[in-house]
């Protein structure tokens, strides 16, 4: 029997303001009777520990009778960023030579939600993620994805640890091969650290005049040894995948 040939290049994604076009954190509080948080609960935020302070909003929402169908309702009226759809149609169009996952910031919960609602969630390879669930009490309840020691990177998630440790594994799996590129497809400051790990003939694809985008422009660019190309919609993204598969 022939083995069926291996996918050439790896397709990472962002998840929130990359795939989708709104913060889901943010789109879950009009789930609340009022979405305005109180003070206190605002001001509980610590740099890098946005994690924590996501768990504690949770809480404050599950105190407040939010159920988990309001919350499944509130993520799965979150609209697709322009053109993400065309270009997930366009990726599953040729899936026999590109692989996918998600990596992001955001929750397991979140992210499944959207994606089977989307019925796109089994053209994704794997989620990196925190992992977040329903409690006997109905609390959704979010814990951190791993710990590290990025000094740029918020405590519970760096995603060049991710992404390095992705491409070890599935060089393993593959019996050795390596993924000919990398494309990276963000929006936020916590997608520059993955990026600067990509080679000269992978592509970062910063979402225009996002913080990734803004970022490398002003100060990071300079550490970047890949190609970057910003994109607003998805069909700007498809393009130039197309002209890289036309070089092969």
């Amino acid at each position: 029997m022939t083995s069926q040939p291996q996918q050439r290049y790896l397709v990472l994604f962002d998840f929130d303001e990359t795939i989708i076009n709104e913060n889901s954190d943010d789109a879950v509080l009009q789930a609340l009777p009022d979405p305005q948080l109180p003070d206190w609960l605002k001001n509980s935020y610590r740099e890098g520990h946005y994690n924590e302070h996501m768990q504690q909003i949770l809480a404050y929402m599950s105190e407040q009778g939010v159920s988990p169908d309001a919350i499944q309702l509130a993520v799965e009226k979150i609209p697709p960023t322009p053109g993400l759809l065309n270009l997930l149609q366009f990726l599953q169009s040729h899936q026999q030579d590109f692989e996918l996952a998600v990596v992001s910031d955001a929750n397991m919960y979140f992210i499944e939600t959207w994606l089977k609602q989307a019925g796109v969630r089994h053209l994704f390879r794997k989620i990196f993620t925190n992992p977040a669930s329903f409690d006997d009490d109905g609390r959704l309840v979010l814990l951190p994805f791993h710990a590290h020691s990025c000094p740029h990177c918020p405590d519970n998630m760096c995603k060049q640890v991710i992404l390095r440790e992705y491409l070890t594994v599935r060089q393993k799996e593959r019996g050795g091969a390596s993924f000919q590129r990398v494309f990276y497809i963000g929006d936020g400051a916590n997608d520059i650290c993955p990026s600067l790990v990509l080679g000269p003939r992978d592509t970062a694809f910063p979402r225009k005049d996002f913080p990734m985008h803004r970022l490398l422009l002003e100060s990071q660019g300079s550490k970047l040894k890949t190609n970057m190309v910003p994109w607003s919609r998805g069909q700007d993204v498809v393009d130039c995948l197309k002209k890289i598969m036309e070089e092969r």
